[in-house]
C-alpha cells in the first residue's frame, strides 16, 4: 500500500532576504554581520522541513517574475518536486527580515520584518490550482500554509477545500483570522494557530498552555479535528480529535532563529502522525522538529532534530491528560 502524499499550497511565497545586524538602529545605516536569501512562504517551509525529516512532498501555489523563478529554482535543487502555476502580472514577493543581535551568533534581541505583497491572482489562476490539486485521492494530506495575496477572497483555503470535501482527504490549514475561520467548515485534520492568533481569533491574550486549552475545544466543535497550538518557549498543546488533550514543553535551547519553526512544528507532527499514529507522538516530533529550527537556524535541521528526539524519548508523556 502506498504511503499517503503530502502536498503543500503557498498562495503567496516569498524570496525571504534574512540579516543579521549588530544592535540594529532605525533611521541609521546599518551594516549586516550575516545575509541568507532563501526561498519562503509557510507551505514551501512545511515541505523543507519534511525533505529534511525524510518525508517527501511536493509544493504548489503561485509564483511570478524572476522573483518567482529562484523560488522554483531554490526548492527545486533541495529535491522537492514542485507544480507551481505561473501567474501574468508582478512578481511573487521579497520578505525582508531583520536580526539584531549583540554580536554574530548571539541570541536574536528583536526582530523586524518587512513583507512584501505579492502578484494578483486571478479567477483563471484559482482555476488552474483546482486542476492540479484533482489527482489528490483519499489518504493524501493538503497543507494549505500562510497568508493570501489581497488579490484573493478570505473564502480562499474553504474554496479550494469544499471540491475536495468527502473524499477522504486530509487537509492541514496553518493560517490566521477569517481565512482559517472559513476554513473550519470543511473539517481540516489539523490547524495550527501560535498563542497570538489564537487569542486575536477569540479576542483575548493566551499566555500560558491552560490558557489555550479552552479556546483550542472551541475551534474542535466548530469543525478542526485536531487542533494544535504552539507557544513558543513554552511549548505547544494539542487538543485532539478523540478528546485528549496533551501537553509538551519545548525543550531548553538557545534560540537563534525564528523563521519557520511554526511550520517545521507542523511538518514533525505530520512525520509523527505517520510514523506513529500517536496523537502524544506527534506532539513530540513536532517540538522538536520546531525547536530544532529554533536553535539551529535551519529548518528542522535533521541532526538536531534526532538528537531532541532521543532525548525527549524517554520522559513521560507529562502531557497525558485524558478527557
Amino acid at each position: 500500500m502506498l504511503a499517503p502524499m503530502i502536498y503543500t499550497v503557498t498562495a503567496n511565497p516569498s524570496l525571504d532576504y534574512i540579516t543579521d545586524v549588530q544592535d540594529f538602529a532605525p533611521g541609521a545605516t546599518n551594516r549586516t554581520m550575516a545575509e541568507t536569501l532563501r526561498a519562503g512562504g509557510k507551505g514551501i517551509n512545511v515541505s523543507i522541513a519534511l525533505h529534511r525529516l525524510g518525508i517527501p512532498s511536493r509544493a504548489l501555489g503561485f509564483i511570478a517574475g524572476f522573483t518567482g523563478q529562484e523560488i522554483e529554482r531554490q526548492v527545486q535543487a533541495l529535491g522537492i518536486k514542485t507544480d507551481f502555476i505561473r501567474v501574468q502580472g508582478g512578481q511573487s514577493r521579497i520578505n525582508m527580515k531583520i536580526r539584531s543581535r549583540k554580536a554574530a551568533g548571539a541570541a536574536v534581541q528583536e526582530e523586524t520584518e518587512l513583507n512584501g505583497s505579492g502578484p494578483a491572482i486571478t479567477a483563471a489562476d484559482h482555476t488552474a490550482l483546482a486542476a492540479k490539486l484533482g489527482s489528490i485521492v483519499a489518504g493524501d494530506f493538503l497543507v494549505l500554509a500562510g497568508s493570501i495575496p489581497a488579490s484573493m477572497p478570505k473564502t480562499s483555503y474553504r474554496d479550494i477545500m469544499e471540491p475536495l470535501c468527502g473524499k477522504g482527504i486530509n487537509f492541514v490549514v496553518d493560517s490566521t483570522g477569517t481565512v482559517l475561520e472559513q476554513a473550519l467548515a470543511c473539517r481540516p485534520f489539523l490547524i495550527k494557530p501560535n498563542m497570538h492568533e489564537l487569542g486575536e481569533l477569540f479576542g483575548t491574550h493566551i499566555r500560558t498552555q491552560e490558557d489555550a486549552i479552552p479556546y483550542a475545544r472551541t475551534l474542535r466543535e466548530r469543525g478542526a479535528r485536531n487542533v494544535l497550538v504552539s507557544l513558543a518557549e513554552k511549548g505547544a498543546v494539542l487538543v485532539a480529535e478523540d478528546g485528549s488533550v496533551h501537553r509538551r514543553e519545548a525543550p531548553a535551547c538557545t534560540p537563534v532563529n525564528s523563521v519557520g519553526a511554526g511550520d517545521s512544528m507542523v511538518a514533525g507532527f505530520l512525520a509523527g502522525w505517520l510514523e506513529t499514529q500517536d496523537y502524544a507522538q506527534a506532539l513530540r516530533y513536532g517540538i522538536c522538529a520546531g525547536t530544532a529550527s529554533a536553535a539551529s537556524g535551519e529548518l528542522a535541521d535533521q541532526a538536531t532534530f534526532r538528537r531532541l528526539l532521543a532525548e525527549t524519548a524517554a520522559a513521560a508523556d507529562a502531557d497525558a491528560d485524558k478527557n
